[in-house]
């Protein structure tokens, strides 16, 4: 399996084939399709990952086929429970870890955090902030096995695990 791991093109096509590839994969995971509240970020995919200097968003390609994406941002949320802990300054935040299910179990995943983890880090980020969710059996494990803590588990409708890990 030849797989390779590039920061997206600032290209209308090459954007475009990344929002399909996610939209699909929501569908499959989620069973839901584009739905504003949640996925803003996917159609605004230039402002929230390809022009800010310190956000980044990553594709991985086997052969001319997306197989998986990520993206990492400055944290840019709101929540309540975090205000005044984590900032836009100081913390990065992962987003759309997603891998086709032919192509996991093959260190994919990994190999992706791996590449943001090194940026947030040339960035001058500490630490990296992401949620994710209980109902998704492999990805609370998942996120542990890499170094990342829970800090706050939810028990809405989501099942939220929100986590962290110090990059120093």
């Amino acid at each position: 399996m030849d797989i390779y791991i590039r920061e997206i093109n600032n290209d209308f096509d090459e954007i475009c084939a990344v929002k399909d590839f996610l939209y699909d994969q929501i569908k499959k995971e989620y069973g839901i399709g584009p739905t504003p509240e949640f996925h803003y970020d996917i159609e605004e995919m230039e402002e929230y990952y390809i022009l800010p200097e310190r956000n980044n968003f990553y594709v991985a390609f086997c052969g001319d086929e997306i197989v998986a994406t990520a993206g990492i941002r400055a944290y840019d949320k709101d929540y309540e429970l975090f205000r005044g802990i984590y900032s836009e300054d100081d913390t990065a935040s992962i987003w759309r870890l997603m891998v086709d299910k032919e192509y996991r179990r093959h260190g994919l995943a990994r190999r992706l955090v791996s590449e943001m983890e090194e940026f947030a880090k040339n960035e001058g980020y500490d630490r990296i902030y992401l949620h994710t969710h209980r109902y998704l059996e492999a990805a609370p494990a998942f996120w542990k096995s890499l170094g990342y803590e829970i800090t706050v588990q939810e028990d809405d409708y989501d099942e939220t695990d929100h986590m962290v890990k110090n990059l120093y």
